[in-house]
């Protein structure tokens, strides 16, 4: 069976007709773990799921999952094999040859779930993944789940919303996205804290200022706002509260030195009379062309100049942190006070 799009995936399973492997895999685990969780439990049905739902993982015997590939339901039409993040570390030969067998072999009366959330196998570039990628291609269903863009994720926030009786309009959406980046889970996860304080009706923004966890990407960027902003207290305090939380200092210089770098970017493609979206076309940007667009937004009080002073100060606190003489906590201290007083124009270039 060919690989299957998510929308021929759903058709499938809502429509009832399971064939015997399916292989669930991709980029966004939530959709993937929800997946395999429905397709488990319908395979298996509801009565004695004891019985007929077997759940093997990681370095499962190859002999033991042939075994319950073969093994008939119990007073049922079927029953489902559910297997999580397979690994194959340490499988002989001859190991992989039975594992890829028993996938080959999967009873009428077997549905096998295979899944991997914890795990991103190298389908296309190890040797041992791609022949189990075949044999799953060619005996099973294959479906990958991607990333959502940063509109999909809007919508399904917005829809969530609705199920807890709250109107989550589409500012308040791009929002927690902002806060909480692509992960659909952690999402899902802050919008419900979000609701179950609303209650019901419209969601304020303040509400989500409030309540939603930021990601590290997010708080880091708060940090650089208020750099350029030249609001020393607030940069300060947002540092503090940064290491505060244990987040490594090389973790925060890095996404500070990231969003400097989209400025100069975004800078640098202005001034040669390109779009804002040119630096996407030389660099990774993929699902994060709104950097570009905060970038344009950021840059407008400094300088060509500043800016590469900036990128300079940044660097050379690179260097000093991973010479490790200093207090990382100083060495970022004396980054922010260069880099405020670089943005309030007493020093560029």
């Amino acid at each position: 069976m060919p690989e299957l799009s998510e929308s021929q995936f759903r058709k499938t399973i809502e429509g009832g007709s399971l064939s015997g492997l399916y292989v669930l895999y991709g980029e966004e685990k939530y959709l993937v773990s929800q997946w395999a969780d429905r397709l488990s439990q319908k395979a298996a049905g509801k009565s004695f799921l004891d019985f007929n739902l077997q759940v093997f993982a990681g370095d499962v015997p190859a002999e033991s999952l042939a075994d319950a590939m073969q093994a008939l339901p119990f007073m049922a039409e079927r029953k489902c094999v559910r297997v999580r993040d397979l690994t194959l570390d340490g499988r002989s030969p001859s190991e992989l040859k039975k594992l890829t067998q028993a996938f080959e072999e999967v009873s009428d009366s077997t549905v096998c779930v295979c899944s991997f959330v914890s795990t991103s196998p190298p389908f296309r570039s190890d040797k041992k993944w791609k022949t189990l990628y075949d044999c799953f291609s060619q005996h099973g269903a294959c479906t990958s789940f991607p990333r959502r863009k940063p509109q999909e994720l809007e919508r399904l926030l917005i829809q969530r919303a609705a199920k807890y009786d709250c109107i989550l309009d589409r500012g308040a959406a791009a929002r927690i996205v902002s806060y909480v980046g692509e992960d659909l889970s952690s999402l899902f996860n802050e919008l419900e804290k979000v609701c179950a304080f609303t209650g019901s009706g419209p969601v304020a923004l303040s509400a989500i200022d409030a309540l939603v966890t930021r990601n590290l990407e997010a708080r880091v960027y708060d940090l650089s706002r208020h750099l350029l902003a030249g609001r020393y207290a607030k940069a300060y305090e947002t540092l503090d509260l940064l290491l505060s939380q244990n987040e490594e200092p090389v973790g925060i210089l890095a996404v500070l030195s990231g969003t400097y770098l989209d400025l100069y970017r975004v800078r640098c493609a202005l001034q040669s009379g390109e779009g804002v979206l040119e630096p996407a076309n030389h660099f990774d940007y993929k699902r994060k062309e709104f950097r570009l667009k905060n970038a344009e937004r950021d840059m407008r009080g400094l300088s060509t100049g500043q800016l590469r002073e900036s990128l300079q100060v940044l660097l050379q606190t690179d260097l000093a942190l991973k010479g490790a003489r200093t207090a990382a906590r100083i060495v970022l201290e004396e980054a922010i006070a260069k880099l405020l007083v670089i943005a309030s124009g007493e020093v560029h270039a």
